[in-house]
């Protein structure tokens, strides 16, 4: 990890794709429903609901710079990068639910894009088309070889081949009444390929080596934060359901977002994160309320900068919140508009040095949840809101969804 003096980044608008009009209806069908970066940051490749998936690719890519220009960059003057639309494609008919974000990767020397749905992945290619028929996909960084991911089951897919696959992780019990928990996301190790997270329904995140057996029945390590799962009542497992996880380049450090919190964790610490962003406390007491309309349910995406020191995650009113690892501030909260409202923490950056290892267990900091002029106006638009975002692979960029528009933000 880096370490140079923490502080707080000023973000600011960089370009939107398909704004919507003051007072425009959205129709279910074209909400973004996934956003992820190529792993280079050239492009960016959303899916909606609809089974499209569309593509924008970066104007700016230093193979097409000048020497002036990269000269300039040098010098200090640098650009964000900036996209423009490409092409967009069918991945699957409408009825068929998009659920998980994809990866975007080069593999041959052309644009991979995989498209994830509850009941299908097709694995296609931008210049030279190939399709596999596979449930669910996720990458593994050889580039042959993904896991796809159900409620119950996680199989080991090879590019190659589409008809076959290895189940490595079963959880479907012999009774389905006697089923407690179900996968909710599964992500492979940045450097070790035969190592597997996946969390759970129950708030766990298990890491299983694919080494040691054919199936992975048989956890190597699980993460579980012991001091949330004291006190129980009907909500509890609900909201400590973990949504999205992503592991940080490092591979030492793993990021979460339940309902109510993004947690950071070291993986040589099982049984409690090593930091706790509260970002829903506010909501507390309107469990009942959130249960019967299913806004409990919601599923906030998370993610992280390329150094792992920043972390993002979205809420409602179309808002996003930005934390900065070690400052001891409450982060930055955002709207996704052309003039994003900025509500700095009260606290101001201590001056410390950015570093994961800088983190103690068991700290916590408050996403303006004592704030009653915050809280009313999150609490009063539930329907805005932002679940899907994702971090550029190497620049301090944002892309998130608001209903059927794309916003890029730059640091």
């Amino acid at each position: 990890m880096a370490s140079s003096t923490a502080s707080v980044p000023d973000w600011n608008f960089s370009q939107v794709f398909g704004e919507r009009l003051s007072g425009e209806d959205v129709q279910e069908v074209d909400l973004i429903s996934t956003i992820d970066f190529e792993k280079k940051g050239d492009y960016i490749a959303t899916g909606d609901h609809g089974g499209r998936v569309v593509i924008f690719e970066r104007t700016d890519r230093p193979d097409d710079r000048s020497r002036k220009e990269l000269e300039q960059l040098d010098c200090g003057n640098k650009r964000h990068p900036e996209y423009r639309y490409k092409t967009e494609f069918q991945s699957h008919e409408p009825e068929v639910k998009e659920r998980k974000p994809e990866k975007c990767k080069e593999m041959d020397q052309n644009t991979a894009v995989s498209s994830e749905n509850m009941l299908l992945a097709e694995k296609s290619f931008v210049s030279e088309q190939l399709e596999t028929s596979v449930p669910n996909g996720y990458h593994l960084d050889d580039g042959e070889t993904f896991v796809s991911a159900d409620d119950l089951r996680i199989n080991l897919w090879n590019l190659e081949f589409s008809n076959q696959c290895f189940n490595i992780i079963d959880m479907k019990p012999s009774d389905m009444e006697d089923l407690t928990e179900v996968i909710t996301s599964a992500e492979f190790h940045p450097i070790y390929c035969n190592i597997l997270a996946y969390s759970s329904s129950r708030g766990f995140i298990r890491l299983v080596d694919m080494r040691q057996s054919a199936l992975c029945d048989q956890h190597a390590r699980i993460l579980q934060d012991r001091e949330a799962h004291g006190s129980k009542s009907f909500f509890t497992e609900i909201v400590a359901s973990i949504s999205d996880m992503k592991f940080a380049s490092d591979g030492r450090h793993i990021l979460s977002r339940d309902y109510m919190n993004l947690k950071l964790w070291d993986l040589n610490m099982e049984t409690s994160p090593i930091a706790t962003f509260k970002i829903h406390d506010y909501l507390r007491p309107k469990l009942h309320d959130l249960y019967n309309n299913d806004s409990i349910f919601d599923k906030f995406d998370c993610c992280l900068s390329s150094d792992g020191l920043q972390f993002a995650t979205g809420s409602y009113s179309n808002l996003f919140r930005v934390f900065t690892s070690g400052d001891g501030n409450e982060g930055l909260t955002l709207e996704a508009t052309r003039s994003p409202n900025r509500k700095q923490a009260k606290n101001q950056p201590r001056g410390r040095r950015a570093s994961l290892s800088n983190l103690t267990r068991g700290q916590f900091w408050q996403a303006n949840e004592n704030s009653s002029s915050d809280s009313s106006a999150l609490a009063n638009d539930l329907t805005a809101k932002m679940l899907h975002l994702a971090w550029h692979p190497t620049s301090k960029l944002i892309a998130c969804a608001a209903a059927n528009s794309l916003y890029l933000y730059h640091a």
